[in-house]
């Protein structure tokens, strides 16, 4: 609305839209059959457009300042405003039954107009040392060929699910590939190896079916997150941008962001090999002052071993350097503070349904987290039974039990943690995942790496 609480004119909206075809498209959605849930409040206007194959497309504009309105919307189009917020406010424009007055938005309105107008109460962030505008230039293309990849594999997905999943068998190995290869032409590492490992799942078992579908609906997700990168807050933008595969310059890291100092103790350092290629190392590390967990990652190419190599069981006072994201997992080593030495003990552990509770949290912030560290207190590893098949580890009292992943835990690395417990209650570091709980080392009493 204006100053005055008046509503804008068909004319105002339609010198908003970016092009000639915006403006036919807004047209014809301003029709009150193709919203439900609209409603007007002096500073914003909303509404839940009706799409195809039975899609819903949330949209609501700021209208607080007719000279700076801002958009939000659920649809993937890059056109700012798109034909959905167009179509909604010539609605509200035109019919005020249509769009009648609300004495309350939705929490969903809510909470975007609140963190809109944080972010427009924010100092304005300077230039990074070292930049300039020609890789500012580099910056935004890279990001709209990754929208246009992400747009394009957003409806392969809508094409293999309305398709049906039995049906088209997933699809063949060969056309995943392709589109990978399409996501890297489009500067996506990150999509391409999602969509690489779609194409193997038809393949996984007779639950395929059901693991292609949570894997395609992740994937979906972090499409549509890509889509409004700029909106989001901004932890969660850089965990989308991170998951694309844009990455971020160590050095430039270590340059702007403040360190975390603290006896970091190293619990688990391991490495994977790309089809020979690469090997990455990871070394996962927990701050005995802070309580952090962190995850260093390094690479070696060529069958090169990587750099970096810490002792697993001592620990190390350092300084660490935090990605930025969502829920800070993966750090930058920084200045040494010293060498490392042995530790005393162990750190202190939690129970299964604390480890669940902390793994469900992170989940929550990043929904794409492949699994998060966890020390376990007073569990006890139980073996498979014909009566009971899979193998878990349960509290000591019996109150709960975490399934074991199999995929990432062998039977040596197994059968060690078995020995070592000697039927009774032990301490395991290792990572939740969905799949289950991966152990990786286990206090006995010193720190002991159990094989993958």
């Amino acid at each position: 609305m204006n100053p005055q609480g008046e509503r804008w004119t068909a004319d105002q909206v339609l010198a908003l839209a970016p092009d000639s075809a915006s403006r036919t498209a807004g047209g014809r959605l301003a029709t009150p059959g193709s919203w439900s849930g609209t409603g007007a409040r002096p500073d914003s206007v909303w509404g839940e457009c009706a799409g195809g194959g039975g899609r819903t497309y949330r949209t609501a504009v700021d209208t607080s300042d007719a000279n700076r309105p801002g958009y939000e919307c659920g649809c993937l189009s890059r056109k700012v405003p798109c034909k959905h917020a167009v179509g909604l406010l010539l609605l509200w424009a035109a019919d005020g039954d249509s769009v009648r007055p609300a004495e309350e938005s939705p929490p969903w309105v809510a909470e975007w107009l609140e963190a809109r107008r944080r972010r427009r109460a924010a100092p304005p962030t300077t230039r990074p040392p070292g930049a300039s505008a020609p890789a500012d230039r580099r910056a935004a293309d890279r990001a709209r060929r990754i929208a246009a990849g992400a747009e394009e594999l957003e409806r392969r997905l809508a094409d293999l699910v309305h398709g049906g999943l039995a049906g088209s068998g997933g699809g063949a190995r060969e056309e995943w590939d392709r589109a990978a290869a399409r996501m890297v032409d489009a500067q996506a590492p990150g999509l391409a190896a999602l969509t690489r490992e779609l194409g193997s799942l038809s393949a996984a078992g007779p639950d395929w079916a059901s693991r292609l579908l949570e894997e395609c609906a992740l994937l979906h997700t972090l499409n549509r997150a890509y889509a409004r990168v700029y909106r989001l807050p901004a932890g969660l933008a850089a965990t989308v941008r991170a998951r694309v595969g844009i990455t971020v310059d160590s050095a430039a890291l270590l340059a702007s962001t403040p360190p975390v100092r603290d006896d970091w103790l190293v619990l688990s350092q391991d490495d994977a090999s790309d089809d020979g290629a690469l090997t990455t190392r990871r070394v996962r590390l927990l701050g005995r002052r802070t309580g952090r967990a962190a995850l260093l990652l390094s690479y070696g190419a060529a069958g090169r071993a990587p750099e970096l190599s810490l002792p697993v069981g001592c620990s190390l006072d350092a300084d660490l350097v935090f990605h930025p994201a969502a829920v800070p997992l993966r750090a930058v080593l920084g200045t040494r503070h010293g060498a490392p030495e042995p530790v005393a003990g162990p750190p202190p552990g939690v129970g299964v349904e604390a480890a669940l509770a902390a793994y469900g949290t992170a989940l929550r912030d990043d929904p794409w987290l492949d699994a998060w560290p966890v020390v376990l207190d007073e569990v006890v590893p139980i073996p498979d039974t014909d009566a009971r098949p899979g193998r878990r580890l349960a509290d000591a009292e019996g109150g709960a039990a975490l399934a074991v992943d199999t995929s990432r835990t062998g039977d040596s690395g197994w059968w060690r943690l078995v020995a070592v417990s000697a039927g009774g209650p032990v301490r395991v570091f290792g990572e939740c995942g969905h799949r289950g709980f991966a152990p990786l080392a286990v206090w006995a009493p010193e720190l002991t790496p159990l094989p993958r």
